[in-house]
């Protein structure tokens, strides 16, 4: 199944979306905002609210947080180094996941949750690398995967740079606008990939 096609191209693009959502979510924390629109000192300190707004007055583990959430969605959405992102991405969203099943966070653990399985699944995918870390022998070359042609490096660093300047450029009303070109570079990236899909099969 590995050396098939469409089961390569969707887990690059899981990658790409995964690894969005993380960028993503890194730079509204850049930019020194709460992760909610509102105070939540107010609220009860078991609820979500009043977590999120101790988590925000942190500083430094929010600013720690940022940072590794760039960093790991940057790994995953470049591809050539999304074995190592899929590795660091894996505890913090497990940390996230806890978080959301520990408070009423209604409908998020459904999400954090489905981004848990998809990084089980990045890992499980790329095992046969991956457990070198434990001692142990890979048995097949991953060399014709088609993760490894350039064109996929260059389209997730088209990503970052749009997502990055669009939320720290563009206002709310116009950012929409921009989100909108990624859809339509990735489907352009898609079938540009897939015709040069022979130079890794």
């Amino acid at each position: 199944m590995k050396q098939k096609t469409l089961p390569q191209l969707f887990i690059i693009y899981l990658r790409y979306l995964i690894g969005f959502a993380f960028i993503f979510s890194s730079i509204v924390k850049t930019q020194g905002l709460r992760f909610t629109k509102d105070n939540g000192a107010e609220n009860p300190i078991n609820s979500s609210w009043h977590f999120f707004e101790t988590f925000y007055q942190s500083r430094i583990y929010w600013r720690f947080l940022t940072i590794a959430q760039f960093i790991t969605g940057t790994l995953l959405s470049i591809q050539r180094f999304a074995k190592l992102g899929a590795i660091l991405f894996l505890p913090i969203i497990t940390n996230i996941f806890i978080i959301t099943i520990s408070y009423d966070f209604k409908g998020t653990p459904i999400i954090t949750g489905l981004m848990l399985l998809s990084t089980m699944f990045l890992i499980y995918w790329d095992w046969d690398s991956l457990k070198v870390l434990f001692n142990m022998k890979p048995t097949n070359s991953d060399q014709k995967r088609l993760e490894n042609d350039t064109i996929w490096m260059y389209l997730g660093c088209i990503f970052i740079a749009l997502t990055v300047v669009a939320k720290l450029i563009l206002n709310d009303e116009r950012i929409i606008y921009a989100f909108l070109l990624l859809p339509i570079i990735g489907l352009a990236g898609l079938i540009i990939g897939y015709n040069r899909r022979k130079l890794y099969i």
